[in-house]
């Protein structure tokens, strides 16, 4: 194996292994054999595996709240509010795609101003420009949607936030897991999708594999053979821990419920009422129509760049499948904030954060979470990011809705932080300077 093929081996064993360290922090506090489901003959199966690893989003989210916090208390101009600067905005866009990125697109919501931009590419190897109503993945922005259907059963009736997911879907998780722990990662339940990726190959150390297998179909039947087989985090209810598994189990609950797709229901529930009109529940592979294509950069000495179009949504489900633009996020987390999709009280519980104070972990709520807005001081904004295999998204509102940042970005970098120190690119400055220009 010559030196380029060992880098690339090795950048596919650290890729895969990025979200290790959570199985690992939680297998002294395993679900007991006792109180979850039985494991199949597969728990043989390596260490789970993954790319997708929502801390590094999050850090960028609260490191960009920070600096802009900074700006603002040092620039009185600042603080008072400004006129949206959209020269100096379409210049971070091209910073960034300059360092890196392949396309993105971005918006800046200050009452009745708006400033919305674009740069780079909608492919990696085309030449059509990206431009600001371009869709894309937003993968774990899904996550607020989800728990927008989850809280309107709740305000109906049909449930409560300490229903056990055993009386809804025998079987599927431990007795005493509930719906209010799935909604703020509290489960101890495993994300899973690592795993199913792991299951489906036979040689870790071949990136042609791991993407290979992406295109595979993803059914829920999986995911939970995967909270059966993979090792558990913790103890329900114990620590914050990150897991897609949760929320496609919320969504198998809404089905279950409701008779009707987690589509439909997004739908007729969410994209509707909220105006999201460019908004999409995909779980066939492909793209059409004007859309940032997903890449992924497997580093200098890996196996460089792989475009992404083959993969099936079916991977994330309603943990991650979206598609849709920074026009129609913002329009999301206003209708969210704003009592259109469910009434004050239960916008408020939503936002509440259940971890508080836990070391590399959000502020979060029921599929939303907070930084400090720099605007306001002792104030939060509020949303998610998300992180497929090759594209970036960020969404944060203020509580009113009057003021929104929404973000898109394509080509991944999947071996940072762990084989290099530096990602291909930042978006931390360009958010940093949309969150000040909100001021």
């Amino acid at each position: 194996m010559d030196r380029t093929t060992r880098r690339a081996a090795l950048a596919l064993s650290a890729t895969l292994a990025l979200v290790a360290p959570l199985v690992a922090a939680g297998s002294a506090h395993a679900v007991s054999t006792a109180d979850r489901p039985t494991p199949s003959a597969t728990a043989d199966l390596p260490d789970p595996v993954a790319a997708d690893v929502p801390e590094i989003m999050h850090d960028v989210v609260r490191d960009a709240a920070r600096d802009a916090r900074r700006d603002v208390a040092t620039n009185r101009a600042l603080a008072q509010g400004t006129k949206i600067s959209g020269a100096e905005l379409d210049a971070a866009l091209d910073a960034l795609v300059a360092d890196g990125a392949i396309g993105v697109t971005a918006r800046v919501e200050k009452g009745a101003r708006t400033w919305s931009g674009a740069a780079g590419s909608r492919e990696r190897t085309g030449d059509a420009p990206a431009k600001p109503g371009d869709r894309f993945r937003v993968a774990s922005n899904t996550k607020p949607m989800i728990a927008t259907l989850v809280m309107q059963e709740v305000e109906k009736g049909t449930w409560t936030l300490d229903t056990p997911v055993e009386d809804v879907l025998p079987g599927v998780m431990p007795a005493g897991v509930t719906i209010e722990q799935l909604l703020s990662h509290r489960s101890g339940a495993p994300t899973a999708t690592d795993w199913i990726l792991a299951s489906r190959m036979t040689d870790p150390e071949s990136f042609d594999e791991f993407f290979a297998v992406m295109d595979q179909e993803v059914t829920t039947a999986d995911y939970v053979e995967a909270l059966r087989s993979a090792p558990w985090v913790g103890e329900p209810g114990a620590k914050y821990s990150y897991s897609n598994a949760g929320f496609v189990v919320l969504g198998m609950m809404l089905e279950e419920v409701a008779g009707r797709s987690v589509e439909n229901l997004l739908q007729y529930r969410v994209f509707a009422p909220a105006g999201m009109w460019q908004s999409a529940y995909p779980d066939d592979p492909g793209v059409y129509g004007p859309f940032l294509h997903e890449s992924a950069y497997t580093g200098p000495e890996g196996a460089g760049w792989y475009d992404l179009d083959h993969w099936d949504p079916s991977l994330f489900g309603a943990s991650g499948a979206v598609t849709s633009t920074t026009e129609d996020l913002a329009d999301f987390t206003e209708a969210l904030v704003t009592g259109r999709l469910v009434d004050a009280e239960t916008t408020a519980d939503m936002l509440e954060p259940r971890t508080v104070d836990q070391e590399d972990a959000p502020e979060y709520g029921l599929g939303v979470y907070r930084v400090p807005d720099p605007c306001v001081p002792g104030g939060w904004l509020y949303g998610h990011d998300g992180g497929s295999y090759g594209t970036m998204s960020i969404n944060l509102t203020s509580p009113d809705g009057e003021r929104q940042v929404s973000i898109g970005i394509t080509g991944k970098d999947l071996v940072y932080p762990v084989l290099t120190d530096e990602p291909l690119f930042d978006p931390t400055a360009l958010l940093t300077l949309m969150m000040r220009e909100t001021c």
